[in-house]
This record gives structure tokens, C-alpha cells and sequence, in this order.
């Protein structure tokens, strides 16, 4: 999408109104394989940009989600409770984590759009 933003952490995010959606990216799900739990933070949590946000865990390991911007949690997709494959079937999608108020809309000048992130990934390998 050519309205999303990219962290070298594989979290993505874009602007929908006044709120940030969060999620991880295509590449991220590829590498975690099969989620089976993804604890999410609770609405009205205050975070700063790199803080731990979000845990996502699959049959192969566990990993962060970091807070790509600074701001307030304002809801998380409790869908992901029932069914946090939706992560792996739509990750950049119906598969996002959680929405943010941003404190701070500067901090997203420094990540990478869709083109670069492409890049960035490519050379990961």
C-alpha cells in the first residue's frame, strides 16, 4: 500500500483519521511461520517510539512488536484472540496488531515507504 510506512523492526504502519494502525509486515510473518498467540497492549497504554508493544508467538519463536511511533493505545484487534493466523493470511491487512494515537506525527519522516522496504528486505537475506 502506497500509504504505509516501514521500521527496520518489520512493523508497519499507516494513517487511517487521526489514528495510526500497527501491524507487522508481510516479510515479518514469513519469517515467525504459523502464529498461535499474539498478546497485544492494552488500550489507554502510553508508549514511546521503540518501546515493546506487542508480543506475537509461533511455532518458531516468539518475538517483539515495538511501538513505531510515540502515542496511546486506542484499541487492539481482538479478532486476533480467536484467530491470530490472520496475521499470517493478511498481515498488512485484517491482520493488524493495534491502533495508536500519535503524540509525535515527525517520527514517521525516518521510516522507509513500500519501495524502500522492498529494498531494505532484499538485502536481509
Amino acid at each position: 500500500m502506497a500509504d504505509m510506512k516501514y521500521t527496520r523492526d518489520h512493523e508497519w504502519l499507516r494513517t487511517e483519521g487521526d489514528e495510526i494502525v500497527v501491524g507487522i509486515s508481510k516479510y515479518a510473518q514469513e519469517q515467525l511461520g504459523d502464529l498461535v498467540f499474539v498478546d497485544l497492549p492494552d488500550a489507554g497504554k502510553s508508549l514511546a517510539q521503540g518501546d515493546e508493544a506487542a508480543v506475537v508467538e509461533s511455532v518458531k519463536a516468539a518475538s517483539e512488536v515495538y511501538a513505531p511511533i510515540s502515542g496511546d493505545i486506542t484499541a487492539t484487534n481482538d479478532a486476533l484472540g480467536d484467530n491470530p493466523a490472520l496475521v499470517n493470511s493478511d498481515a498488512e491487512g485484517e491482520g493488524w496488531l493495534f491502533r495508536m494515537k500519535a503524540s509525535d506525527m515527525g517520527e514517521m519522516d525516518d521510516m522507509m515507504d513500500a519501495a524502500a522496504y522492498a529494498d531494505y528486505i532484499a538485502n536481509l537475506d
